[in-house]
């Protein structure tokens, strides 16, 4: 029965961050499509307030993000709105995968020496996911990681594809690797989208020097999500020889459909597409190429 007033709640969020500079405040969108309403407090204070007054918070918003099938309402947080306010390191920029990697962006969020607002992609469907598990060392023993990594060749000379991508679709992918026991491809999770750690990331692509293809899979549509942020750093960082491909939903005025059926034949195409033979792929379709 709540009014859904996202801007009043979360600019009394913010505040509160600013005032209890000692505490960790958590805001949670009920679905990440409902801090549109709430858009105001974000451009006009969290991603600026330090630029424009040395007004410093360590906000935390947790934003449900992730296609499931449940419609347009309930499947984007606008990923690409957040990155598009990225600049002069004022926010962090999450879409992790584990909980380990939740629970250790929490407690740096807590004794970073700076403070900023942390922005984090929360898939619903990850909650229940069977996959998705940390052991207890990963709490203990471990630390935040800005970029996994998964090698799933023999050697490093017969990678010739490497997926890029961040978020919940990293398990379908690994269950597509899994099921037909692939052996040419690395697997790069950006868990920290934004600041990018770019030596970290150009560390690994450059690992894997006789790979030809360089391969962003996202489940949004192309002109939403992750992939006009990352095309340009993947241009940057990529060798001469290599190309660059987009693996994910075709543009869209919507940002998913509202058919359960239609959902997962897409869902379906974009893992088929991310193994297929991209150059001989039709541009225009799921995926576009890049080179």
């Amino acid at each position: 029965d709540s009014p859904l007033s996202e801007l009043s709640v979360l600019g009394f969020e913010y505040g509160y961050s600013v005032v209890a500079s000692k505490s960790l405040t958590l805001w949670e969108a009920q679905f990440g499509d409902f801090g549109n309403g709430a858009q105001a407090i974000i451009d006009q204070f969290i991603v600026c307030s330090e630029a424009k007054w040395g007004q410093v918070s360590n906000l935390v918003l947790l934003l449900p993000h992730g296609y499931d099938g449940q419609g347009p309402e309930h499947s984007s947080a606008r990923l690409e709105r957040y990155l598009q306010l990225c600049g002069q390191e004022n926010i962090i920029v999450c879409n992790l995968t584990t909980p380990a990697q939740y629970f250790h962006s929490l407690l740096r969020q807590v004794l970073l020496p700076f403070r900023k607002p942390l922005i984090i992609m929360t898939p619903k469907s990850i909650l229940r996911h069977l996959s998705a598990v940390s052991k207890i060392s990963d709490f203990t023993n471990d630390t935040f990681h800005f970029i996994l990594e998964e090698c799933f060749a023999e050697e490093v000379s017969n990678v010739s594809r490497v997926l890029l991508c961040s978020g919940k679709i990293y398990y379908d992918l690994l269950n597509e690797i899994r099921q037909k026991d692939t052996k040419n491809v690395v697997l790069i999770r950006i868990e920290q989208l934004y600041p990018l750690n770019i030596v970290q990331l150009r560390e690994i692509i450059h690992k894997y020097v006789d790979a030809k293809e360089l391969v962003w899979v996202q489940e949004e549509p192309r002109n939403m999500g992750a992939w006009n942020y990352m095309f340009p750093q993947l241009l940057d960082l990529r060798m001469e020889h290599q190309q660059i491909f987009y693996v994910g939903r075709k543009e869209s005025a919507s940002t998913a459909t509202g058919s359960y059926k239609i959902h997962l034949e897409e869902q379906s195409n974009i893992i088929k597409q991310s193994f297929a033979n991209l150059s001989s792929s039709e541009s225009g379709e799921s995926i576009s190429i890049l080179s």
